[in-house]
């Protein structure tokens, strides 16, 4: 399968493009500076731009790009990049997949969104078929998947990545907190009772193939394991995994002052489940958060009696 990728520089871009080159895909990567070989080719969404020549030539189309959400701190200006990073990527796909004659384009369209989707859901669980939420997250997410949509109106399968927090020590939800549990200093944040939307690498790698194959699933997917965690169990869990203790607690306010407006968002509780896939017979290769974690820090899952 011939693929077309925006955002392959980014962590899971970075994977995804490894894995599915090692599945046997010829990986087209889009760049927003001149290509260097003829596994890039340049692009220019801020414009508006993309050869349709490109759409053309793909089987299947993978939008993850974006600014990152929690790597810097939310000032006005970050925020409307965030959001437009989002919007205008998916929207020059979407629009340049419309204009294409019906039989000159892609099968399928894997859009990248998240969870954010839900806001805060409390103890609710929600698939699916919840409605947006509220606040910036949800608002972005809203937008950001209503950007696909032409191409969604031109017949082409769109499947929408609700993706969680992957989990891996080189990057995401972990990669910051894991200097901090190796040295005997994690911490629950706020009250812990926040539900956490984890999912492994591996099964996010795994159900984004299984989304490409599977050409009777359009619409939001939620890529996230089948057992969600408050941030208390996460954070025993994750001690445990590490043989490190974890007795601290992040109050709200001092993440207020170290995050500014992402604190809210990082304090937001998401009992989020991954619905489609369950109905769709995905297996998951760590269906519970220790084996997630033992296989993002290379552990290994201690065998049964």
């Amino acid at each position: 399968m011939r693929i077309l990728m925006a955002g392959a520089s980014g962590f899971l871009g970075t994977l995804l493009t490894e894995r599915l080159s090692a599945s046997g895909h010829d990986v087209v990567r889009l760049v927003r500076r001149p290509a260097k070989g003829p596994g890039e080719a340049t692009w220019q969404p801020r414009q508006g731009q993309v050869d349709p020549a490109l759409l053309v030539a793909a089987d299947a189309v993978i939008n993850l790009a974006g600014a990152g959400v929690g790597d810097k701190r939310w000032t006005a200006h970050y925020k409307s990049l965030i959001r437009s990073s989002r919007v205008d990527t998916a929207g020059t796909i979407a629009h340049a997949i419309r204009k294409l004659p019906a039989e000159d384009r892609p099968a399928v369209l894997l859009q990248g969104s998240a969870v954010g989707w839900y806001g805060d859901t409390g103890d609710r669980q929600v698939t699916e078929e919840a409605p947006a939420g509220s606040g910036f997250l949800s608002d972005v997410c809203r937008v950001w998947e209503a950007a696909a949509r032409p191409a969604e109106d031109a017949g082409v399968r769109v499947a929408l990545l609700r993706t969680g927090l992957p989990l891996d020590q080189h990057g995401g939800l972990l990669k910051p907190q894991m200097p901090l549990f190796r040295l005997g200093a994690g911490a629950k944040l706020g009250g812990g009772k926040q539900w956490v939307p984890w999912i492994s690498l591996t099964d996010w790698l795994d159900a984004v193939e299984f989304l490409l194959e599977r050409d009777d699933l359009a619409g939001p997917v939620n890529l996230v394991g089948p057992d969600p965690a408050t941030n208390a169990e996460f954070t025993k869990t994750l001690a445990k995994v590490l043989h490190r203790p974890a007795l601290l607690q992040v109050p709200g306010i001092a993440l207020q002052i170290a995050l500014g407006g992402f604190a809210d968002e990082a304090l937001r509780s998401q009992r989020v489940l991954p619905g489609v896939l369950e109905r769709a017979g995905f297996t998951w290769t760590h269906p519970t958060l220790e084996s997630a974690l033992r296989a993002a820090v290379g552990e290994q899952t201690p065998a049964a009696a």
